[in-house]
C-alpha cells in the first residue's frame, strides 16, 4: 500500500519529522529517558495518520489537492506554535488562537519574533504543490481497496493507543494536569493537545448551563475557613482617599536596586521604595492573558484560567471586583490604557469590573513622534492622563496602564539612559533601556501628581504585570546574574515583581519591607482594608498583605507553588536557602492546597457562579430592608 499511496505516506512522513525537529529545536521541552524521548518522537504520528487518512475516501482530483492542503494547515499550525512559543515560552490554546481581535497590535513583535530560517518548514508544501500542479506520476494514485483502509485505520488506532499508554506510564493521570501544557505536548503531542483542547473548551461552555448555587457555597466555606483578619492599626488608613493603581508593563524585581553597566537600572523606584511599603516576595500569577491577567489578578483576587484568558473567554461574567465595591462606597472608577479599546476585549470586560469610564486610544493624542513600540510612550501617557485625573469625581479609583516596556523592547536613542546590557541576546540587552525609561516616566508622574494636588490625598499602587524575560533567554539572564545557568528553582524566582504601596504622610514617616512570600492576588484584599471596606463577604483567594498570621504561600498559575521554605516546580520540591532539590514530602502538605485553590477559582469563573453570590446578596439586601 505505502509504495502504490507514496505522495501520501510522504506527506506523512515529512511532516512527522519536520514536528520531531521543531520539537527539539523551537521548544524547551525536558527529556529525562529514552522512553520519554520515544514518546516525544511517535506522538505526531496518530494525529497526522488520522487527518490525513480522510484522503483514502476521496477521488484522485480530490485527494492530492487535500494533500497538499493539509500539509499546509498543519505546517501554519506548528509554525503559529512556534512563534508563541517564542513570545510567550508556552503552547497556543483554542482560546488564543481565536483572540484575532488581537492580531492588529502584534505587528512589531511578530516581526521580532521572525527569522528566515522560518522559511524551510514550508518548502515541501511548495514541493507538494508544484508536483501537483505539474501533474507529475510521483502523486497519482491508484484506488484503496477496503482492507488496505481498514488495516490503515487499525495502524492509527494502534498507534494512539500505544502513545496514550506509554503516556500514562510516564505520567499517571496526565489528561487531568490541564494546567501543565508542556507536559501533555510532551506526552501526547502539540496536534493531539490541540484536540484535547477543544473537548476542555466544548466541556467548559456545559459548565456555565450546569452550575448551581451548591457549587459556590462549598467554596464560600473553603474562604471563609482561610480568611485572615485584617491588621486593626492599618484598617481604613487610607480610608476615602483617591486611588492610583499603575500597572508596569514587564517589571520583574530583579531590577530593582540593581545596575547594569555600572549604572541604576530604576534610581526613582528605589527612592520610591523607601517612602512606601514594599514587598519584595510577590510574584505574578499570569497565564497566557499576561497583563490582562495581572488586571483580574488584582481586581478579582481570583486565579486568571489555564486557558486562554478571562477578559476574552468570560467577559459578561458577574464578578465582583474592587472597582464595582468602591463605585459602591461613592467613588468614580476609570481606567487608562493607551491602546485600541477592543485589545484583549477590554471595552467589554471592564464594564463587567464596574468601571465608569475607559480612556483609550481615542482620548489620546498619538503620533509618531510621541510613540514607539507597542503605542504612547509612557511619559507622554502620563502627562496625558493628568488632566483628565483632574477632572474626575473624587474619591477616584483608576488604573493606569504601561506599554513601553513591552517586547520587543524598542526605544529610541533620545530616550535612553543607560546603555543596553551586552551579551549576545538582543531581546535581554534591550530590556534595561526600557524598564530605565518606564522608571523615568514614572517619577515624571508623581511629580505631576504634586504640582496638580492630586498627590496628598491619595493612596498609590505600582505593581509589575508580568515577567519581561521569559526562560528563552536563560543564557543571557545567567550572564547578567553571574550564575552558571538558570535552574528551574532560578526561574520560579525571576516570576517576582515588585509591589510598591505609597501613603502620603503615612509609608514616606514609617517605611516598610515586606518580605512574606505573597502574589497578585493578595492585591484586592489588601487595598479595601487600607480603605477601611469590610470583605468577611466577599470571594477571594488572596489575603490581606498586612495580616499578622498571613500566610507565606503563593500558586502560579501553572501549578508551581512557593511557600517560606520552599519552592515546588515540575514536581521537584526546592530549599529556598540553597536553590537545591531536596525530598518532595517536604512540598506535600501543600500540594492539596494549590490544586484545590485553582481548581474552586475555575469553577468560579467556567460556572459563572459569582452570578449566585448576588442574587444572594440582593434577596438578603431585601430581607433586611423588611
Amino acid at each position: 500500500m505505502v509504495r502504490r499511496q507514496r505522495f501520501l505516506f510522504l506527506a506523512i512522513l515529512l511532516l512527522w519529522l519536520k514536528t520531531y525537529i521543531v520539537y527539539k529545536t523551537s521548544f524547551d521541552i525536558e527529556i529525562e529517558s529514552w522512553m520519554q524521548e520515544f514518546i516525544l518522537f511517535i506522538n505526531p504520528l496518530s494525529f497526522l495518520l488520522l487527518i490525513f487518512g480522510f484522503s483514502l475516501f476521496m477521488r484522485e482530483k480530490w485527494r492530492n489537492r487535500y494533500i497538499v492542503a493539509m500539509s499546509f494547515f498543519v505546517t501554519v499550525l506548528l509554525y503559529i506554535n512556534v512563534m508563541f512559543y517564542r513570545f510567550f515560552n508556552d503552547f497556543i490554546t483554542l482560546p488564543v488562537l481565536f483572540q484575532t481581535s488581537n492580531m492588529g497590535d502584534l505587528g512589531n513583535s511578530a516581526f521580532e519574533l521572525f527569522h528566515f530560517a522560518d522559511l524551510l518548514m514550508f518548502v515541501d508544501i511548495a514541493l507538494f504543490a508544484w508536483l501537483v500542479w505539474k501533474k507529475s506520476p510521483f502523486v497519482s494514485f491508484e484506488s484503496v481497496l477496503k482492507k488496505e483502509r481498514s488495516a490503515y485505520f487499525l495502524a492509527f488506532t494502534a498507534i494512539a493507543l500505544l502513545n496514550l499508554g506509554l503516556a500514562e506510564g510516564e505520567r499517571p493521570e496526565l489528561l487531568t494536569r490541564t494546567f501543565d501544557r508542556k507536559m501533555l505536548v510532551k506526552n501526547i503531542g502539540m496536534y493531539n493537545y490541540l484536540i484535547y483542547d477543544a473537548v476542555l473548551q466544548s466541556k467548559t461552555k456545559a459548565q456555565r448551563a450546569l452550575a448551581d448555587s451548591s457549587e459556590l457555597s462549598e467554596i464560600e466555606n473553603y474562604v471563609r475557613a482561610n480568611e485572615k483578619a485584617p491588621n486593626q492599626q492599618l484598617f481604613g488608613i487610607a480610608k476615602k482617599r483617591n486611588v492610583i493603581v499603575v500597572s508596569m508593563e514587564s517589571l520583574q524585581s530583579f531590577v530593582i536596586n540593581n545596575k547594569v553597566n555600572g549604572q541604576e537600572i530604576t534610581p526613582f523606584l528605589n527612592d520610591f521604595i523607601k517612602k512606601s511599603y514594599y514587598f519584595e516576595n510577590l510574584y505574578h500569577q499570569t497565564g497566557q492573558g499576561k497583563t490582562s491577567d495581572a488586571e483580574f489578578l488584582i481586581e478579582n483576587s481570583l486565579y486568571p484560567l489555564g486557558r486562554g484568558a478571562v477578559f476574552f473567554t468570560h467577559a459578561t461574567n458577574e464578578y465582583h471586583a474592587t472597582p464595582e465595591i468602591l463605585k459602591n462606597e461613592g467613588y468614580y472608577t476609570a481606567v487608562f490604557h493607551a491602546n485600541n479599546k477592543s485589545f484583549w476585549n477590554r471595552d467589554v470586560m471592564y464594564r463587567s469590573l464596574g468601571y465608569d469610564r475607559y480612556f483609550s486610544l481615542d482620548d489620546f493624542n498619538v503620533t509618531d513622534e510621541n510613540s514607539v513600540g507597542w503605542g504612547l510612550k509612557d511619559k507622554h501617557f502620563f502627562e496625558q492622563s493628568i488632566p483628565y485625573l483632574k477632572k474626575l469625581p473624587q474619591p477616584f479609583y483608576t488604573k493606569l496602564i504601561t506599554l513601553t516596556n513591552h517586547f520587543p523592547f524598542e526605544l529610541g536613542e533620545e530616550d535612553r539612559m543607560v546603555p543596553e546590557y551586552t551579551s549576545d541576546d538582543r531581546t535581554v540587552n534591550r530590556y534595561f533601556p526600557t524598564v530605565r525609561y518606564m522608571d523615568e516616566s514614572l517619577k515624571t508622574f508623581i511629580e505631576l501628581l504634586k504640582k496638580e494636588g492630586l498627590y496628598q490625598n491619595s493612596i498609590i499602587i505600582l505593581y509589575g504585570d508580568h515577567y519581561g524575560i521569559s526562560d528563552n533567554h536563560n543564557e543571557a539572564m545567567a550572564q547578567y546574574l553571574g550564575k552558571a545557568e538558570i535552574t528551574p528553582f532560578d526561574h520560579v524566582q525571576l516570576q517576582r515583581v515588585p509591589l510598591i504601596i505609597h501613603i502620603p504622610g503615612v509609608t514616606d514617616r514609617h517605611p516598610k519591607i515586606i518580605s512574606k512570600v505573597a502574589g497578585q492576588i493578595d492585591v484586592k484584599p489588601t487595598l479595601l482594608h487600607l480603605l477601611g471596606i469590610d470583605t468577611k463577604n466577599d470571594i477571594h483567594f488572596g489575603q490581606d498583605l498586612f495580616a499578622k498570621d498571613k500566610l507565606d504561600f503563593v500558586v502560579l498559575r501553572d501549578g508551581s507553588f512557593v511557600t517560606k521554605d520552599y519552592v515546588y516546580k515540575d514536581n521537584v520540591c526546592y530549599d529556598k536557602r540553597t536553590g537545591s532539590k531536596t525530598n518532595v514530602s517536604y512540598c506535600e502538605p501543600y500540594m492539596e492546597k494549590a490544586k484545590q485553590e485553582l481548581d474552586y477559582s475555575d469553577k468560579i469563573v467556567y460556572g459563572d457562579l459569582l452570578r449566585f453570590y448576588n442574587q444572594k446578596n440582593v434577596q438578603n439586601d431585601r430581607t433586611t430592608k423588611k
